[in-house]
């Protein structure tokens, strides 16, 4: 059996979890979060405990039973306690600033960038002297939350040989030599 479908998910209180048609609602104090099961991947709820089962031992339903289990257990995580991602912008002259769900970004450009975010997403940035701006995106939405992330990241990556760009706090990048003289 697949080591991550096998296990279990134990449902905290204030979290109901209801399926309709291979359908799976999963409401809880921050949201309410709804993911499609497909494959023949059934669960059962007892007693705040729930079990994933896959019809055959294939190939296919070995990989949906893990990851089936793994997003029905990021939404009650999510539900109950939210997500967070920290974005460091690494460089001269770089700047972070926010307005509501638009966040604009001074990222070494001719022009800003200016990204409106989703509702489901929170947003903060901090700017202190002396260090890089940081933008703080929240969500109870795992899914969204990657991407918008993947979004911010990818207008400007960290590169190989300064390290400047839009790189994950904690993230370690690779650095390159550089030319020898």
């Amino acid at each position: 059996m697949s080591r991550i479908g096998k296990a279990i998910i134990e449902v905290p209180a204030g979290v109901t979890i209801s399926q309709k048609d291979n359908v799976v609602t999963v409401k809880g104090p921050k949201g309410e979060l709804i993911q499609e099961l497909t494959g023949g991947i059934t669960f059962t709820q007892e007693d705040g405990v729930l079990t994933f089962s896959r019809p055959s031992d294939s190939k296919e339903h070995k990989a949906l039973h893990g990851l089936y289990r793994a997003l029905i257990n990021n939404m009650i995580v999510g539900t109950t306690t939210g997500f967070t991602k920290k974005l460091e912008l690494v460089g001269v002259g770089y700047r972070a600033s926010h307005n509501g769900q638009r966040l604009e970004l001074a990222l070494g450009f001719s022009h800003g960038i200016v990204l409106e975010l989703p509702k489901e997403v929170t947003l903060d940035t901090l700017t202190e002297k002396g260090k890089n701006p940081i933008v703080t995106l929240s969500s109870y939405d795992n899914q969204l939350l990657g991407m918008v992330a993947a979004k911010i990241r990818s207008f400007r990556k960290p590169e190989p040989y300064k390290g400047k760009g839009v790189r994950f706090v904690g993230e370690i990048i690779r650095r390159k030599a550089g030319k020898s003289a």
